[in-house]
C-alpha cells in the first residue's frame, strides 16, 4: 500500500487513487487516498475554465487528434477549430462549451499518457471526481460509458440547459471571500428584496472564501449591490448562460432523463464522486438519477476535495482548460501539491 497520493485534476472531474476496494460504494469505505486525477471540465457552468487555444497542444498527439475528429462527427461541426480560434463568444456559448471542456478534457489525460510515466499514473487512479460537467468527464474516464456516448449526453445536456436557461432572465455570480454561512445570509438578504421567480441560491460550494450563487437576474443584481456590506472581497459575473444547479434549470431535467435513459451506462470501474452527495455510486441507474438531479442541485465540491485531502492525498494532477481545481486545492490546503496538464 502506497504510503504516499497524488491526484490527477481536471476543470471538472476528479481522479483519485483511494488505496481500498476499487468499486467501493461509500467513501467511508476508502481508506488512504494515492492517486487523484481530476478531469475538470467545469468551466461552462461554474468558472469560466473554457478559453479560446484550448485543445492547441492536443494537435501534437495522435490520440487526443482523433477524439477531436470523433467529437467533429457527432457534433456536427468542427469543434477543435472553435477551441483554438473561437470566437469567443461562440465557445462560451453553453451548446458548444459543455462539449468543448468535455473533449479538451479528456484529451489532456491523452497528453499526460504519452508523457514519461503518464501511463504509470493514469492506471494508478483509483478514484474519481469532477466539477460539474467534469462528473461526465469522469464517469467517462472510470469506463461507465464510452467517449462517443458521454459527448452525446454532454451534447443534450448543454442544449437543455441552454433552453431552460433561455426560459427566464437569471445569472450566476462567484462571491469571494465570505465563508458559507456569510454568503447564505448575502442570499437571504437579496430574497427578501426580489419577487419568487428572481429568488438566488448558492449553486457551488467551491472552497472556502469561493462559493457561487445563481438565480433570477434581478436577485444576482441585488447580491452584487449588498456583497461589500457583507465584507465580501468582490463578485466576479460567470460567463454562462443561466442559474446552473438551481431550480431554474428544472425544465432540462425531463429532457436529459430521457437521453439517460437510452444510454448504456455501467457500473464505473473505480469509484466516481458525485457532485450531488460527495459520495460515489456504483449502480447504473443511481448514476442515471444522480446526473438528472445534478443540473438541480448544488455542488458539493468544498466537501469532495476536504474528503480526498483527509484520506491522505498529497499530490495531484488537473487535466484539462484552466488551473480552476488547482487553486481550490490550495485554498483548502496550502500544502496540496497540484500540476496543471492542459491541452
Amino acid at each position: 500500500m502506497a504510503t504516499s497520493s497524488s491526484s490527477l485534476l481536471l476543470p471538472s472531474v476528479s481522479l483519485n487513487n483511494l488505496s481500498s476496494s476499487r468499486n467501493a460504494a461509500s467513501l467511508k469505505n476508502l481508506t488512504r487516498s494515492r492517486v487523484s486525477m481530476n478531469v475538470s471540465s467545469a468551466g461552462s457552468q461554474t468558472t469560466g475554465a473554457q478559453a479560446v487555444g484550448m485543445g492547441k497542444e492536443a494537435q501534437g498527439v495522435a490520440a487526443a487528434g482523433e477524439l477531436y475528429n470523433k467529437a467533429n462527427h457527432i457534433l456536427g461541426y468542427d469543434l477543435l477549430d472553435i477551441c483554438v480560434n473561437g470566437p469567443k463568444e461562440k465557445l462560451d456559448s453553453t451548446v458548444i462549451s459543455q462539449p468543448a471542456i468535455y473533449v479538451t478534457s479528456l484529451a489532456a489525460v491523452e497528453l499526460l499518457r504519452v508523457r514519461e510515466g503518464g501511463e504509470q499514473i493514469i492506471n494508478s487512479v483509483d478514484v474519481t471526481c469532477g466539477l460539474s460537467l467534469g462528473e461526465y468527464t469522469a464517469l467517462a474516464f472510470a469506463g461507465a460509458f464510452s467517449f462517443e456516448d458521454g459527448l452525446k449526453l454532454v451534447k443534450f445536456r448543454g442544449e437543455a440547459m441552454q433552453a431552460a436557461a433561455d426560459a427566464a432572465k437569471s445569472a450566476m455570480v462567484s462571491i469571494i471571500g465570505l465563508d458559507s454561512e456569510k454568503v447564505q445570509q448575502l442570499c437571504d438578504a437579496a430574497n427578501q428584496e426580489v419577487d419568487e421567480t428572481d429568488k438566488v441560491q448558492i449553486a457551488n460550494y467551491l472552497c472556502p472564501g469561493n462559493y457561487a450563487v445563481s438565480g433570477g437576474l434581478k436577485g444576482i443584481e441585488v447580491v452584487e449591490a449588498k456583497a461589500k456590506s457583507f465584507k465580501a472581497r468582490m463578485t466576479v459575473r460567470l460567463a454562462v448562460a443561466g442559474a446552473f444547479h438551481t431550480s431554474f434549470m428544472e425544465p432540462a431535467v425531463s429532457r436529459l432523463e430521457a437521453a439517460l435513459a437510452e444510454t448504456e451506462i455501467r457500473s464505473p470501474r473505480i469509484p466516481v464522486i458525485s457532485n450531488v452527495d460527495a459520495q460515489p455510486h456504483a449502480d447504473p441507474d443511481t448514476i442515471k438519477k444522480i446526473l438528472a438531479r445534478q443540473v438541480t442541485s448544488p455542488v458539493q465540491w468544498e466537501t469532495t476535495v476536504k474528503t480526498l485531502l483527509s484520506k491522505g492525498l498529497d499530490s495531484s494532477y488537473e487535466l484539462g482548460p484552466g488551473k480552476v481545481i488547482a487553486g481550490i486545492f490550495k485554498r483548502v490546503d496550502k500544502t496540496a501539491s497540484v500540476e496543471n496538464i492542459s491541452a
